[in-house]
């Protein structure tokens, strides 16, 4: 009668093998925890750091911490399928439909991934933050009242609000009038006529914008012992028909510059009829060289 011999050794070293591969992938999740944990409470602190900056709910990024730890996860399981020489053929191939499949969301959410990466920017180099008065390229003006991983919200002067993609602001040329200093310097220009007092006009105008209440004094120590004025007057150069003027007039934010300026347009026009200073329109001498026929 045949005995059937059964060879341990070899069964041995197949455990011994598959333990080993047991063990590394043991240790490789292990790390991936770890890993996720420390950067998780990494972009936890900052993101919190950041939120009371700009004065958001900091769960807004919430699912950006979810997303690195399923990359950590994912990478993981990468090395975990290359590591076991049985399941590499699986992992290239499953990884591979991975990759296609990765590709074309990533085409079909290109402008979805633009508006977070650039929300991301703005929450990291912080252009502008809540509250901030800003004007983003010459259509849009106003005070920022959210800034998600989307979109940013403003509150234009009409109280209308205005959402914009993020992908657009970075493409855009930001004025932020609040970020650092808010003082601004306001133009009030005019234009008087060739025969008025020059020095007179001079003299209404810098009357007029130091005499506003919303003018600040922004003078230095030094200018004031030199007795500069307060309001600069400056004469900016002849026109077609008339001298322009402008005053450097200073208000403590922009809101407060715009009140002045509108309000130094209507008084400066009332003061200057009263004392005579014309301010012109443009006046045109057209010439016919050929004679125009008579009517009969």
């Amino acid at each position: 009668m045949p005995v059937l011999a059964f060879d341990f050794s070899s069964l041995t070293v197949f455990n011994s093998r598959w333990l080993q591969y047991l063990i590394a992938a043991t240790v490789i999740l292990i790390v991936a925890i770890i890993l996720s944990r420390i950067v998780r409470k990494l972009l936890k602190v900052y993101f919190e750091r950041s939120s009371s900056v700009l004065k958001v709910d900091p769960t807004r990024y919430k699912f950006l911490r979810n997303t690195v730890s399923f990359v950590i996860f994912m990478l993981a399981l990468t090395l975990i399928f290359y590591t076991i020489p049985e399941l590499r053929t699986i992992g290239i191939t499953l990884f591979a439909g991975a990759g296609i499949f990765t590709a074309v969301l990533g085409f079909a959410s290109q402008e979805a991934f633009s508006n977070i990466i650039s929300g991301i920017f703005i929450v990291i180099f912080k252009p502008f933050r809540v509250g901030d008065n800003i004007k983003i390229g010459e259509l849009h003006h106003g005070t920022v009242l959210d800034i998600t991983l989307r979109h940013t919200i403003i509150n234009n002067f009409e109280n209308r609000r205005i959402i914009i993609p993020n992908s657009v602001i970075s493409n855009q040329t930001i004025i932020n009038s609040t970020i650092d200093d808010e003082r601004v310097c306001s133009f009030i220009e005019f234009g008087i006529s060739y025969d008025s007092d020059l020095s007179k006009a001079i003299s209404i105008l810098r009357e007029e914008a130091e005499n506003h209440p919303n003018c600040i004094d922004n003078r230095s120590p030094k200018d004031i012992e030199m007795r500069v004025p307060k309001v600069i007057v400056r004469v900016l150069g002849y026109g077609d028909s008339a001298i322009n003027l402008r005053a450097y007039a200073w208000a403590k934010n922009s809101g407060e510059g715009f009140v002045m300026k509108c309000d130094l347009f209507e008084t400066l026009k009332k003061h200057f009829n009263a004392e005579g200073i014309e301010i012109p329109y443009p006046h045109r001498t057209l010439v016919f060289k050929t004679p125009l026929p008579r009517e009969k």
